[in-house]
């Protein structure tokens, strides 16, 4: 039997114990939960003209190009990688690009061709450092005078334009785009993005299916099919893939077709200047224009708004575009905007 001394130890010892659990208890009662460590949210900034969200910002100037539409020229190479492509006529039915480059720069840009005056007034709109080899008698002055930022392939053949072999001049200059800020130094011009141009853009929520069915888009410049455009809309991406002379535009560096969001036709006054058949086109009065993305048309206007041509509502605001590539037609008018362009519905998509 338990002695009473006995007893009482072994009362002492359970009572300790069980003053010790409790004390334990309330530690970990009093302990701060831990909390979950929240990922840190990744800043994005959209693209000044395709509107599409990157993780750094973009700081570099707008680079245009004028770009050799000749069927010898084609396919070009980096055309699929331009923001931007306005295209417009240069001598006769002949068309010519002016690609603009910022999101991204392709390792090589052409073939490259001459300047106008309507390319140059562009580049100047934009701010951006412009690129030809070559230009008619006005563009020289204008070049020559410093109203851009340039860099011409008639003074620097052969270092900043290579020529390629397996084309004839005029279609085999290309401009190396790893030598971009070499060039940009030569000629003492800073490719810091300063004129902080750039498009509107639809948000994600907000509808973009406005107008008239527009699935198949052709915009004609004359009876040569060369120089007449076609467009055909995927509903699967969004985007219409462009053809010409019933081939589709490729890019020649990467062998994949050109798809733009958006496609624009501009209306304006053209009007020949010399003998050689060049031409002045009218980039300030405003005018008619069509709007196509995704699938739809719309008739909106177009402004030079301090020195960029912009496509804008009948409420004078500014149209939006669905991010992504974009091409621009600028179309004379006469014949106009109504018998140059026309566009289908394909009720199967």
């Amino acid at each position: 039997m338990f002695s009473k001394k006995m007893l009482i130890l072994i009362v002492s010892c359970i009572l300790l114990l069980a003053a010790c659990g409790k004390k334990e208890k309330t530690v970990e009662d009093t302990e701060e939960p831990v909390k979950p460590v929240e990922e840190e949210k990744k800043v994005l900034y959209p693209t000044p003209f395709t509107g599409e969200m990157v993780p750094e910002e973009i700081t570099m100037r707008p680079i245009l190009a004028t770009i050799n539409n000749h069927p010898a020229a084609r396919p070009q190479s980096g055309i699929s990688s331009a923001d931007v492509v306005y295209e417009m006529l240069a001598e006769g039915g002949v068309t010519r690009f002016l690609a603009l480059y910022q999101s991204e720069i392709p390792e090589k840009i052409g073939p490259i061709r001459s300047a106008r005056s309507y390319f140059v007034e562009i580049a100047k709109g934009l701010d951006a450092f412009y690129i030809a080899h070559g230009f008619s008698p006005e563009a020289k002055r204008m070049l020559q005078s410093g109203m851009v930022d340039n860099i011409n392939g008639m003074y620097y053949d052969g270092s900043y334009f290579k020529r390629s072999k397996d084309r004839v001049a005029p279609h085999n200059s290309y401009f190396i785009t790893e030598y971009l800020e070499a060039a940009a130094e030569k000629v003492n011009a800073s490719l810091l993005y300063q004129k902080k141009v750039s498009y509107t853009y639809y948000k994600e929520d907000e509808n973009v299916k406005i107008g008239e069915k527009a699935d198949q888009i052709q915009v004609r410049y004359g009876r040569n099919e060369n120089f007449n455009s076609n467009y055909a809309y995927d509903p699967a991406s969004n985007t219409y893939k462009r053809s010409s002379a019933g081939t589709v535009t490729t890019d020649l560096l990467t062998g994949e077709p050109v798809k733009v969001s958006n496609v624009l036709v501009f209306e304006m006054a053209h009007k020949v200047i010399d003998s050689q058949g060049r031409r002045d086109i009218d980039i300030y009065s405003g005018g008619r224009a069509y709007l196509f993305q995704q699938g739809m048309m719309r008739e909106v206007r177009w402004e030079n708004i301090d020195g960029v041509l912009t496509a804008v509502e009948s409420d004078g605001s500014k149209a939006k575009l669905v991010p992504g590539k974009t091409w621009i037609h600028f179309i004379p008018s006469n014949p106009g905007i109504a018998a140059s362009v026309t566009y289908t519905s394909d009720q199967a998509s």
